[in-house]
């Protein structure tokens, strides 16, 4: 680029050193700058720049800037708005992308910038025209256009105007309505609620009264015939006529490549659209029909740069183009997504997120020295090196490994080592702000069989069925894990190999060597992580070349354990060295290698003396949030981005994806269709393998699906989260209005718990402890999974104690509903004074209606909830000759008595090895004799059908009856 600080304007020298927005108002063609609080005012008579600046993950900072032209704005001012862009993006290092954004046909980029939308008035700063009068009210009709960002334009105030498919806002002096047409979408009216909302609060003072008016009913009410009142009454709207003017598609225009060159457009006869068709040393227009793009190389002059937007303007205003043509301007290796996806082949090299660093640095070096004020041009806050888990780590875990159409419990020692060879599923539930809430996962190793994986989805699938659909479910794959599954876990190893019936039937037919780990074996771990409750051992490849300088390993074989301290690890990495030993080797005495020093045999159990790498394994981090809202015509999935998002967005109808390009949120509206919602997992595989932003986005990218009302913590910190817009009943539109017609707050009340939160097995700690995470190496700090007393109390008889030699004391065994494993008549006196504790401490808590409703929706799992299928076959046989009995049973007190069929504790419990069948499994207690169940329950069962459900249900799990 040849440009000087002479050829900039001197009213943008230090311009974008910040995020947020700046703007210019074109005044005797020169730009003024304008006030912040008068951002968002615009005057149709004017022309206007705008300049966004974001500030990215990696510390950089992005540049956006678009120039408005308001419908009467002058030929000259225009012209001169889009030349002083190009100095705008000169002074800038020539990295923005720049949008020419014309009155009523606004990008949504654009919009996003001012929600919930612009007014422009009528008037401007040329002598032509003045601004208007201060003086009454006077009534105007609107029309808004959009979904997710909206688009208002005034319209003449007469029937004729109205119509059956957009949305109408009638501001009047008393009173504003909204008037929906019958073919518009839920979506678009709540989107006008906004509208209505802002010219309340800004052309009224907040005193007035709304009305929202369906097209369709008569004068069904006196609002509506005040509405059609101010139209001189009701009379049918006219269906549009075919006369009426249809824009072309988009797709009826054929692309076009054009080369500029001295102002002179030449046609380009080209039979495929490809990168190297473009010359660093010109510039070019693409013209797109609805979109005219201008690419300017890198080696063009800021005059030809001048030039070719002068060319675009004409080009524009000369050929058919429809009213909401834009024209886009990107410089050499800064284009946008949409034009690098309109050429058949893209080099990725050249694309925007592939710029590095140290160019900006040479950009910034060159603008230095001719005079630019270029401190904020790299400068943005740093990233944090620790990354937040925002999740609970003191909740329950299960742990399940995938065997065939089967899965297997993993006692607590055994929960956090995997194998590479098997596929494992995960449930965790922890104390959220005011429920319990459920993450539920999958895991898959990488030599893991297909057969297996789709078993474990299935079998995660019943798991979210049977927790209602309230659990957050992920799906994880080996070495791409998220910094949740890590936190959940604190101690994670994971072993070559597989002890899953698919692997080893697959090593077999293929005639493949096991790799399974053996403690008498050569193996190499490397470790990893930030602190002792998330800290990793993975196994690699037992050679020189896995070396890496900058973590710790543990190398053993059957004799000999050798620590080797890479020469770039620190004090915290040699700590969990030291961890990660107590657990693979806990009884060995370890030989330290340092590395440089290491000694012969060390070597020699490697297999030689090789070079190793000295780089930590890079994770992949997005440089930027983006959010899709998902459609589906004609069954294909295509998406829209929202810019600027916050949770308003988040509308209840739709499926919206949230790509963090290392992690895929899918958030799930409760209004949406039953059959999509199931196939959510479906939908972000889809979107992944469509990488619509040209990523390179991976294919085993961790996936959340998130139902709406069940948002995490790591979920909602993307945004301003309000709990209680999520909890409100109705559609996007009825909630909307419902916030509007209460003062802006939801009517709708869900009790808080600020320091004590109860929880199926626990008492959780206080509020802000679980949001926090410390990365402390202190040995004397220890995480307890928390759990209430009472179930302490009858856990401490069927638990029993995992001695290790660990670096620190281990935490509490993590099993929510603990089994009976005797049957000795000590044991069942003790249980029952267990379960009487437990009902005990029902008495002396009593939860508010809100609570009660929560635990028991979310509590009533039936089947994911059971930790383990052991039962010895001594039992079995002895309930095997128990002969049932007929008797007559009460079911509650609301319910007729009916002949049951009487049943052993013992083939009741949803782990039973023998149950029994063809009998309501919701009410297995129902089948117990009255000794045996106050025996079981410590009760009657009149006593117990009095409690409320969500005690009920607490009792049931931790007998197993649920």
């Amino acid at each position: 680029m040849t440009s000087s600080v002479r050829d900039i304007d001197p009213t943008f020298q230090g311009v974008g050193q910040k995020a947020g927005m700046e703007m210019w108002r074109i005044e005797n063609f020169k730009p003024v700058s304008i006030e912040k609080s008068s951002h968002g005012k615009f005057f149709t008579g004017d022309s206007y720049i705008i300049l966004w600046t974001k500030a990215l993950k990696s510390g950089a900072l992005r540049h956006d800037i678009h120039y408005w032209l308001g419908k009467d704005t002058s030929k000259d001012e225009a012209s001169t708005a889009a030349i002083k862009t190009v100095e705008l993006d000169a002074a800038l290092g020539g990295r923005t992308v720049q949008y020419r954004e014309v009155q009523g046909r606004e990008t949504e980029k654009f919009l996003s910038y001012f929600k919930p939308c612009i007014l422009p008035q009528e008037g401007g700063v040329s002598s032509e025209f003045k601004h208007p009068e201060q003086g009454g009210h006077k009534i105007r009709l609107l029309v808004c256009r959009g979904k997710h960002t909206i688009q208002v334009q005034e319209v003449p105030f007469a029937r004729s105007s109205l119509n059956h498919d957009e949305i109408f806002i009638l501001d009047t002096e008393l009173k504003i309505f909204q008037f929906n047409g019958s073919n518009s979408c839920i979506q678009e009216r709540a989107k006008a609620l906004d509208v209505v909302q802002h010219i309340k609060d800004t052309y009224h003072d907040g005193k007035c009264d709304i009305a929202t008016i369906e097209d369709g009913r008569l004068m069904a009410d006196v609002e509506t015939g005040e509405f059609w009142g101010f139209f001189g009454g009701f009379a049918p709207l006219p269906r549009k006529t075919a006369m009426q003017e249809v824009e072309k598609s988009p797709h009826s225009y054929s692309h076009k490549l054009l080369s500029l060159k001295k102002g002179q457009v030449e046609t380009m006869e080209v039979k495929s659209l490809t990168r190297e068709l473009l010359d660093t040393s010109k510039c070019y227009l693409l013209d797109c029909g609805i979109e005219v793009f201008v690419w300017m190389g890198k080696a063009t002059s800021l005059d030809e740069r001048k030039n070719a937007s002068k060319v675009a303007e004409e080009y524009v205003r000369s050929h058919d183009r429809p009213p909401k043509c834009h024209i886009v301007r990107t410089m050499e290796g800064f284009e946008t997504v949409a034009f690098r996806l309109k050429f058949d082949s893209w080099s990725q090299t050249s694309s925007t997120a592939a710029a590095p660093v140290e160019g900006r640095g040479k950009v910034a070096a060159m603008l230095k020295l001719q005079g630019v004020d270029v401190k904020g041009l790299l400068k943005a806050e740093p990233m944090k090196e620790e990354p937040q888990p925002n999740i609970d780590c003191t909740g329950d875990l299960q742990v399940w490994r995938v065997n065939g159409q089967e899965k297997i419990f993993l006692s607590a020692s055994e929960q956090s080592k995997f194998y590479s060879g098997d596929c494992y599923i995960f449930q965790y539930s922890y104390p959220g702000e005011d429920r319990e809430e459920y993450l539920v996962g999958t895991w898959f190793g990488k030599k893991s069989v297909e057969e297996e994986r789709d078993s474990a989805i299935s079998l995660a699938a019943r798991m979210i069925e049977s927790l209602m659909f309230m659990a957050t479910q992920v799906r994880i794959y080996e070495g791409n894990e998220p910094i949740q599954f890590f936190s959940i876990l604190q101690n994670f190893i994971v072993f070559k190999g597989g002890l899953s019936d698919g692997y080893k039937n697959h090593i077999t037919d293929n005639q493949l060597m096991d790799e399974t780990y053996k403690e008498d074996g050569v193996a190499l771990f490397r470790v990893q992580g930030y602190g002792p409750d998330n800290m990793q051992a993975i196994q690699v490849e037992p050679v020189a070349t896995s070396l890496n300088s900058s973590y710790c390993f543990i190398l053993h074989n059957d004799s000999s354990v050798f620590t080797w301290i890479g020469g770039l690890t620190r004090a915290e990495d040699q700590e969990l060295l030291e961890r990660q030993l107590d657990l693979i080797k806990p009884n060995a005495q370890p030989k330290m290698q340092k590395e440089g020093t290491e000694t012969e045999a060390f070597w020699e159990l490697l297999g030689g003396k090789a070079d190793h790498p000295s780089q930590k394994i890079a994770r992949t981090t997005a440089s930027d949030l983006h959010l899709f809202c998902c459609a589906f015509p004609d069954g294909n999935l295509k998406v829209t981005e929202i810019y600027n998002f916050d949770q308003d967005n988040l509308t209840t109808e739709d499926i919206f994806i949230l790509d963090c390009l290392s992690e895929i949120f899918v958030w799930v509206g409760k209004q949406v269709n039953p059959k999509k919602r199931l196939q959510a997992l479906t939908i972000a595989e889809n979107f992944l393998q469509c990488d619509f932003l040209i990523e390179n986005l991976s294919g085993e990218a961790p996936v959340y699906v998130i139902m709406e009302g069940s948002e995490p913590r790591f979920f909602t910190c993307f945004f301003t989260w309000d709990s209680v817009k999520s909890a409100m009943p109705g559609n996007s539109f009825q909630r909307k209005l419902a916030i509007l017609k209460h003062g802006g707050t939801a009517n709708i009340d869900i009790s808080k718990r600020k320091v004590l939160i109860s929880h199926v097995g626990r008492w959780c700690v206080p509020e802000k402890s679980h949001l926090s995470r410390s990365a402390s190496f202190n040995p004397e700090r220890v995480r307890i999974r928390g759990r209430s007393p009472a179930f302490n109390a009858l856990a401490a008889h069927f638990e029993k104690p995992n001695i290790r030699n660990l670096s620190s004391p281990p935490p509490m065994i993590r099993k929510l509903y603990p089994k009976l494993v005797t049957t000795d008549p000590t044991g069942l006196a003790s249980k029952s004074a267990a379960i009487a504790a437990l009902t005990a401490s029902f008495e002396k808590t009593v939860p508010t209606p809100q609570e009660a409703c929560v635990t028991q929706s979310v509590k009533a799992s039936p089947k994911a909830l059971k930790p383990g299928n052991e039962q010895s076959e001594d039992d079995n046989l002895k309930t095997n000759e128990i002969k049932s009995i007929q008797v007559k049973v009460k079911v509650g007190e609301a319910e007729d008595e009916e002949v049951l069929t009487l049943h052993p504790y013992e083939r009741l419990t949803t782990t039973s090895t023998n149950p029994v069948t063809d009998i309501d499994v919701s009410k297995r207690e129902a089948y117990l004799s009255a000794g045996e169940f106050k025996e079981k329950f410590g009760m009657t069962k009149d006593a117990f059908y009095k409690l409320p459900k969500w005690k009920q249900t607490k009792l049931k799990i931790a007998l197993q009856l649920f």
